[in-house]
């Protein structure tokens, strides 16, 4: 206790407070939005783009810091996590606590009234639904993982309100095919991080139900990921090298899924699966930028 208090540091370092934001997911989530944004038809001001980019990136912090804070216990647990700035002591939770409120409560009125009431109410539900339903679920059901995927799918449909004023079709497929997404992607992590999870608390599929039947649903969940991606192209909104792409890229990411469902699978699935669904996801969206030029 009295090492903890010792190396305790009010603010901590700026780089503790840009940690608190996760700058690898905010730097995914940018880019979803963005990639909805660039897909909307019509006239997109710069002015418009920049403060949706730069709202939307404010309330992932505000999430992640509050995310931080409602989770210091159990990261002290963990490997991955106990070196973070609060279970390291290198911060007091105050601080991740009004870094995430101040967050919140400027980014939301600002998306609200200075892009529009619909991609503001979207903004909102992302950070409510992550915050207050996901985070503290997490401890009690690995149901928590669907509730977790609906904040992680809104921004590119936020991208797509923001250009439009209106949730449309493609809007949905995007937000569809981030939401079926992330099953497999975090399926994998669980799998791999199952002994970290389950000593830190946190209730995962794995440890409910078995690695084998966290393997399946994640074929279920790619499977259906794949005509959903498909979609995008009979609704106008991308051409033929998306098409292209986005088909060798669903092939590619099954044939990294598939051999799951075998009930002794190699014991690297998870981990080629946690890989290729972020070249996957990186690869498709930058097949629709291409797609679009």
């Amino acid at each position: 206790m009295t090492v903890s208090i010792e190396r305790t540091v009010p603010m901590g370092s700026l780089r503790d407070l840009v940690s608190l934001a996760k700058p690898r997911i905010t730097l995914m989530v940018l880019v979803t939005t963005a990639g909805g944004m660039w897909l909307a038809p019509g006239h997109r001001s710069g002015l418009i783009v920049a403060i949706t980019l730069l709202t939307t990136a404010a309330v992932v912090a505000a999430a992640n810091s509050l995310n931080c804070y409602l989770e210091r216990d159990t990261d002290r647990l963990m490997r991955r996590t106990r070196n973070r700035p609060l279970p390291d002591g290198r911060m007091q939770p105050w601080v991740a606590l009004l870094t995430g409120l101040g967050l919140g409560a400027v980014s939301v009125p600002v998306l609200w009234f200075g892009v529009n009431p619909l991609t503001g109410a979207l903004g909102a539900l992302a950070l409510a639904s992550y915050v207050a339903v996901y985070t503290p679920m997490k401890q009690r059901s690995s149901l928590a993982l669907l509730v977790g995927a609906l904040p992680g799918a809104l921004p590119p449909l936020m991208g797509w309100t923001a250009a439009t004023g209106e949730i449309g079709g493609p809007g949905l497929v995007l937000f569809g095919i981030l939401f079926l997404w992330q099953i497999p992607h975090s399926l994998a992590i669980s799998i791999f991080r199952r002994k970290e999870y389950e000593a830190a608390g946190l209730v995962v599929l794995p440890s409910v139900r078995g690695n084998h039947y966290a393997r399946v649903q994640s074929a279920i969940y790619t499977l259906a990921l794949f005509p959903v991606s498909l979609m995008l192209y009979p609704l106008g909104v991308a051409g033929p090298i998306y098409l292209v792409s986005a088909g060798v890229l669903g092939i590619g990411f099954l044939t990294l899924v598939l051999p799951g469902l075998r009930r002794e699978a190699h014991p690297r699935w998870s981990r080629r699966v946690f890989v290729g669904s972020l070249v996957y996801l990186t690869a498709l969206f930058a097949a629709l930028v291409v797609g679009a030029v």
